[in-house]
């Protein structure tokens, strides 16, 4: 059975996207599927033109990170406030509401973690 993680990022703060980008990528590469969940200001990583300014020493590079977990994924409701589709996200990412997040959650073999 694969490990997986699910990483739930709510927020737009340099030190804990960083924190929270930084154990996503960890996790991939040691072999885990991993999902990042964005919602609320934290949407903006998923948009085509980029992250916000999240420049941070020593941190991942939001785009480098986003491409190294398995799928990302933008809350149903956060993207509905601010007026966003499918076409507005990175290729791959995705728009999904709390069920898909309930049932990734409850899926034998998940850790959850969110910042």
């Amino acid at each position: 059975m694969p490990r997986r993680l699910i990483v739930q990022l709510t927020t737009d703060d340099p030190e804990t996207v960083a924190t929270a980008l930084t154990v996503g990528m960890t996790a991939a590469a040691a072999g885990a599927e991993v999902g990042v969940w964005l919602s609320g200001p934290a949407t903006a990583f998923a948009l085509v033109d980029g992250s916000p300014g999240t420049t941070l020493e020593y941190a991942p590079d939001p785009e480098q990170a986003l491409a190294a977990v398995t799928s990302v994924t933008v809350c149903s409701q956060c993207a509905a406030r601010r007026g966003l589709t499918e076409a507005d996200l990175r290729p791959g990412a995705r728009i999904a509401g709390a069920t898909t997040l309930v049932e990734q959650l409850l899926a034998e073999g998940t850790q959850a973690l969110t910042y």
